[in-house]
């Protein structure tokens, strides 16, 4: 059993605060723009210094307006009520897929701008969104939000602003399977030759299948379809299905690729 003390506040100087979370997003920032100078460096991606942070800033603006609006879409009376609320991403409350759709939006209207394969460009975005994403599951946990079940277990964890009962710490378990599904992207970027998209609808497969299991163990307040489903397991099997239509429309021969010799 583990009981929950940590502080959200990485440094405080006066009136400014340096969040775990907002730390997160940053770095998830700067890893896209490193991931891109990389794949250049290795004549994977023909894109310019200046069109890869050109590029990186589209797609930060696109994950935050996204999950932003997702959140008021299911809290309209907490940002309505207050309209500063919208602005304080630094306090958590960013839905992951309202990021999603955001950040793809982004991506497609600069791919369509500047006339670049949209789906090469999303094969390369779905290793460093992916793990930022895992990041940003560990600045939930330090953030105490995002609670699992009650749970009893060696690796229980206790959240004293909420109560007293001993929960499954699902926030590490949505981190440990990102980090396993941005492994096996890795794998796939690197092994074999693949049509374009591939690697994409695998991130969406995959995380949709594992945000449907993980939030079992999430504790949520709105249940549908008797109390069953959540919202968030709602939206992730529509992932499950798009990804699974697009694998046996495009990719059979690329998954025949991967179980052969």
């Amino acid at each position: 059993m583990y009981i929950h003390n940590l502080n959200p506040t990485l440094l405080s100087l006066g009136p400014l605060e340096i969040r775990w979370y907002g730390l997160m997003y940053v770095l998830g920032f700067f890893l896209a723009i490193g991931w891109m100078y990389y794949l250049r460096k290795k004549g994977k991606l023909e894109l310019s210094k200046d069109q890869i942070w050109d590029f990186a800033f589209y797609l930060m603006l696109g994950v935050l307006i996204g999950s932003r609006l997702f959140e008021v879409f299911w809290e309209p009376m907490y940002y309505l009520s207050n309209p500063l609320n919208f602005l304080k991403i630094w306090q958590g409350g960013m839905s992951f897929h309202g990021g999603f759709v955001g950040i793809v939006t982004a991506a497609y209207f600069y791919c369509k701008k500047h006339k670049l394969n949209f789906w090469k460009m999303a094969d390369i975005l779905s290793i460093p969104t992916l793990f930022a994403l895992a990041l940003g599951r560990i600045a939930n946990f330090i953030n105490g939000e995002l609670i699992g079940r009650p749970f009893q277990g060696k690796w229980c964890v206790v959240f004293p602003k909420y109560d007293d009962l001993c929960r499954h710490p699902s926030t590490l378990y949505a981190a440990g399977k990102r980090f396993i599904i941005t492994g096996w992207l890795f794998i796939l970027t690197f092994w074999k030759s693949f049509r374009p998209g591939f690697i994409f609808w695998n991130f969406v497969f995959w995380e949709g299948l594992g945000r449907f299991i993980v939030d079992f163990y999430r504790s949520e307040n709105i249940y549908y379809f008797n109390n069953t489903f959540t919202m968030g397991q709602i939206l992730s099997s529509i992932m499950i299905v798009v990804a699974l239509y697009f694998f046996i429309k495009n990719h059979q021969n690329d998954w025949r690729k991967i179980f052969s010799k």
